[in-house]
């Protein structure tokens, strides 16, 4: 029989607040922290607004040594080092400073694409010859498991050190894949989360895919619209979440502060088939991640009461609320309260699995489900499957038992996790 697992900590870098009260805050509020980019427009883009942590010099002082920074042009390893870093504190856990690894903590921590910067830096320095001043440490700040091998240095960790990297499923995937090796019974605690840098470099191919939204340069807060008629395309967005997954025995044992249960999930793809494709899902396998997720929690589909979507501001996002219903058969006004963070973050690509669950399992300590911002003209598609009820506009008091958390990504790739208000 498999080990329970539960949530002991959270960490967070994200575009509307830096660290656990900021974001919880922020969401509360329904603060936004998508913002006009001048360098966006100086390079001519044809959307200048984007979602990116403030990160301020002294705050990171607080993660790495003057060694440790100089040379560092990395967004993606900051913004998941103070995540991380932030999740291990808030779990009571320390630095491993023995000579000895910790055998039963490992980490999972995704990413996209990391260290962009720091490769263009490294392409100049090559082409003009200049080889020797790439520093020590331009290998970990471009490789993906950069990341994942600076924090469990950092921690001293001797299980599994590893990333992941399944575009936008990548956060979502990770909690999944942590909470296998724990319940297994091959670790005790699992860091888990994922990252995204911020920039031009990585942000350009999107709006060269004319995907993302050109008329809100000017107005940056209302650009990102999810479950809106008037959505026009996804804001990008940058930052990091981080997650401990812990044995219950072990999270018991030493007295932890549980945030919640994870009872399961699923993970899957629709191999670009039928209406699937590189950049739309094939509706068929978002319905059945959405069902065997339900199936291996040990759950109903009537005892969801909260989904947290992918629901990016595009035009999939009516099909997306089709797909849940369909696969939880429930509609209309039983239809349980669904949210999106989108429109305060942004989409932060790879980091939003993760942030958005940060997100998500805040609402079991707050006791609440978070607003959904700049959705007042609900999509008329939606308005024909739910009722409109069941989209908050204002942050609601509401005490959530069971919340589901998906996402589909790029790839025609699905992940949905289950989590669950801790009792004994």
């Amino acid at each position: 029989m498999s080990r329970r697992v539960v949530i002991t900590g959270l960490g967070v870098c994200a575009p509307n607040g830096v660290g656990l009260t900021d974001f919880t805050q922020s969401l509360l509020e329904g603060k936004s922290g998508i913002r006009h980019q001048p360098i966006l427009e100086k390079l001519g883009f044809g959307c200048q607004i984007a979602g990116e942590p403030l990160v301020k010099d002294n705050l990171i002082d607080n993660y790495f040594t003057p060694l440790e920074r100089r040379g560092l042009n990395a967004t993606g390893i900051v913004y998941g080092v103070i995540a991380g870093v932030d999740a291990w504190k808030d779990a009571g856990l320390k630095k491993n400073e023995t000579k000895e690894p910790s055998w039963d903590r490992g980490i999972l921590f995704g990413t996209g694409i990391l260290g962009v910067d720091k490769f263009r830096e490294a392409i100049h320095l090559i082409d003009e010859g200049n080889v020797r001043r790439l520093g020590s440490t331009s290998v970990i700040q471009t490789m993906a498991s950069g990341i994942s091998a600076y924090i469990g240095g950092l921690l001293g960790c001797g299980n599994q050190v590893t990333t992941n990297s399944a575009a936008c499923t990548t956060g979502t995937e990770g909690i999944i894949m942590a909470y296998d090796r724990i319940s297994q019974g091959k670790a005790e605690i699992m860091l888990t989360g994922s990252c995204s840098d911020s920039g031009p470099y990585v942000w350009g191919g999107f709006d060269a895919m004319r995907i993302l939204p050109r008329a809100y340069n000017d107005n940056p807060s209302q650009a990102s619209r999810p479950m809106s008629a008037s959505a026009s395309g996804f804001v990008p967005g940058s930052g990091a979440g981080a997650l401990i997954l812990e044995s219950l025995e072990s999270a018991q044992k030493r007295g932890a502060h549980i945030y919640a249960e994870v009872l399961g999930g699923e993970i899957n793809s629709g191999g670009q088939l039928g209406e699937g494709s590189m950049t739309a899902p094939n509706s068929i396998a978002v319905q059945r991640c959405i069902r065997n997720a339900i199936f291996n929690s040990g759950i109903k589909a009537s005892e969801v009461d909260v989904i947290n979507g992918h629901l990016t501001a595009t035009a999939k996002d009516a099909l997306e609320i089709e797909n849940w219903s369909m696969a939880l058969n429930r509609s209309g006004k039983d239809f349980p309260f669904v949210n999106s963070f989108k429109g305060s973050i942004g989409h932060c690509l790879a980091a939003a699995g993760s942030i958005e669950s940060v997100a998500t399992i805040l609402q079991f300590q707050e006791n609440v489900v978070f607003k959904n911002v700049n959705c007042d003209d609900i999509h008329t598609q939606i308005q024909s499957l739910i009722s409109e009820d069941c989209i908050p506009r204002k942050t609601i008091s509401y005490t959530p038992r069971i919340i589901a958390k998906a996402s589909f990504g790029f790839g025609d790739v699905n992940a949905c996790v289950i989590f669950k208000a801790y009792s004994d």
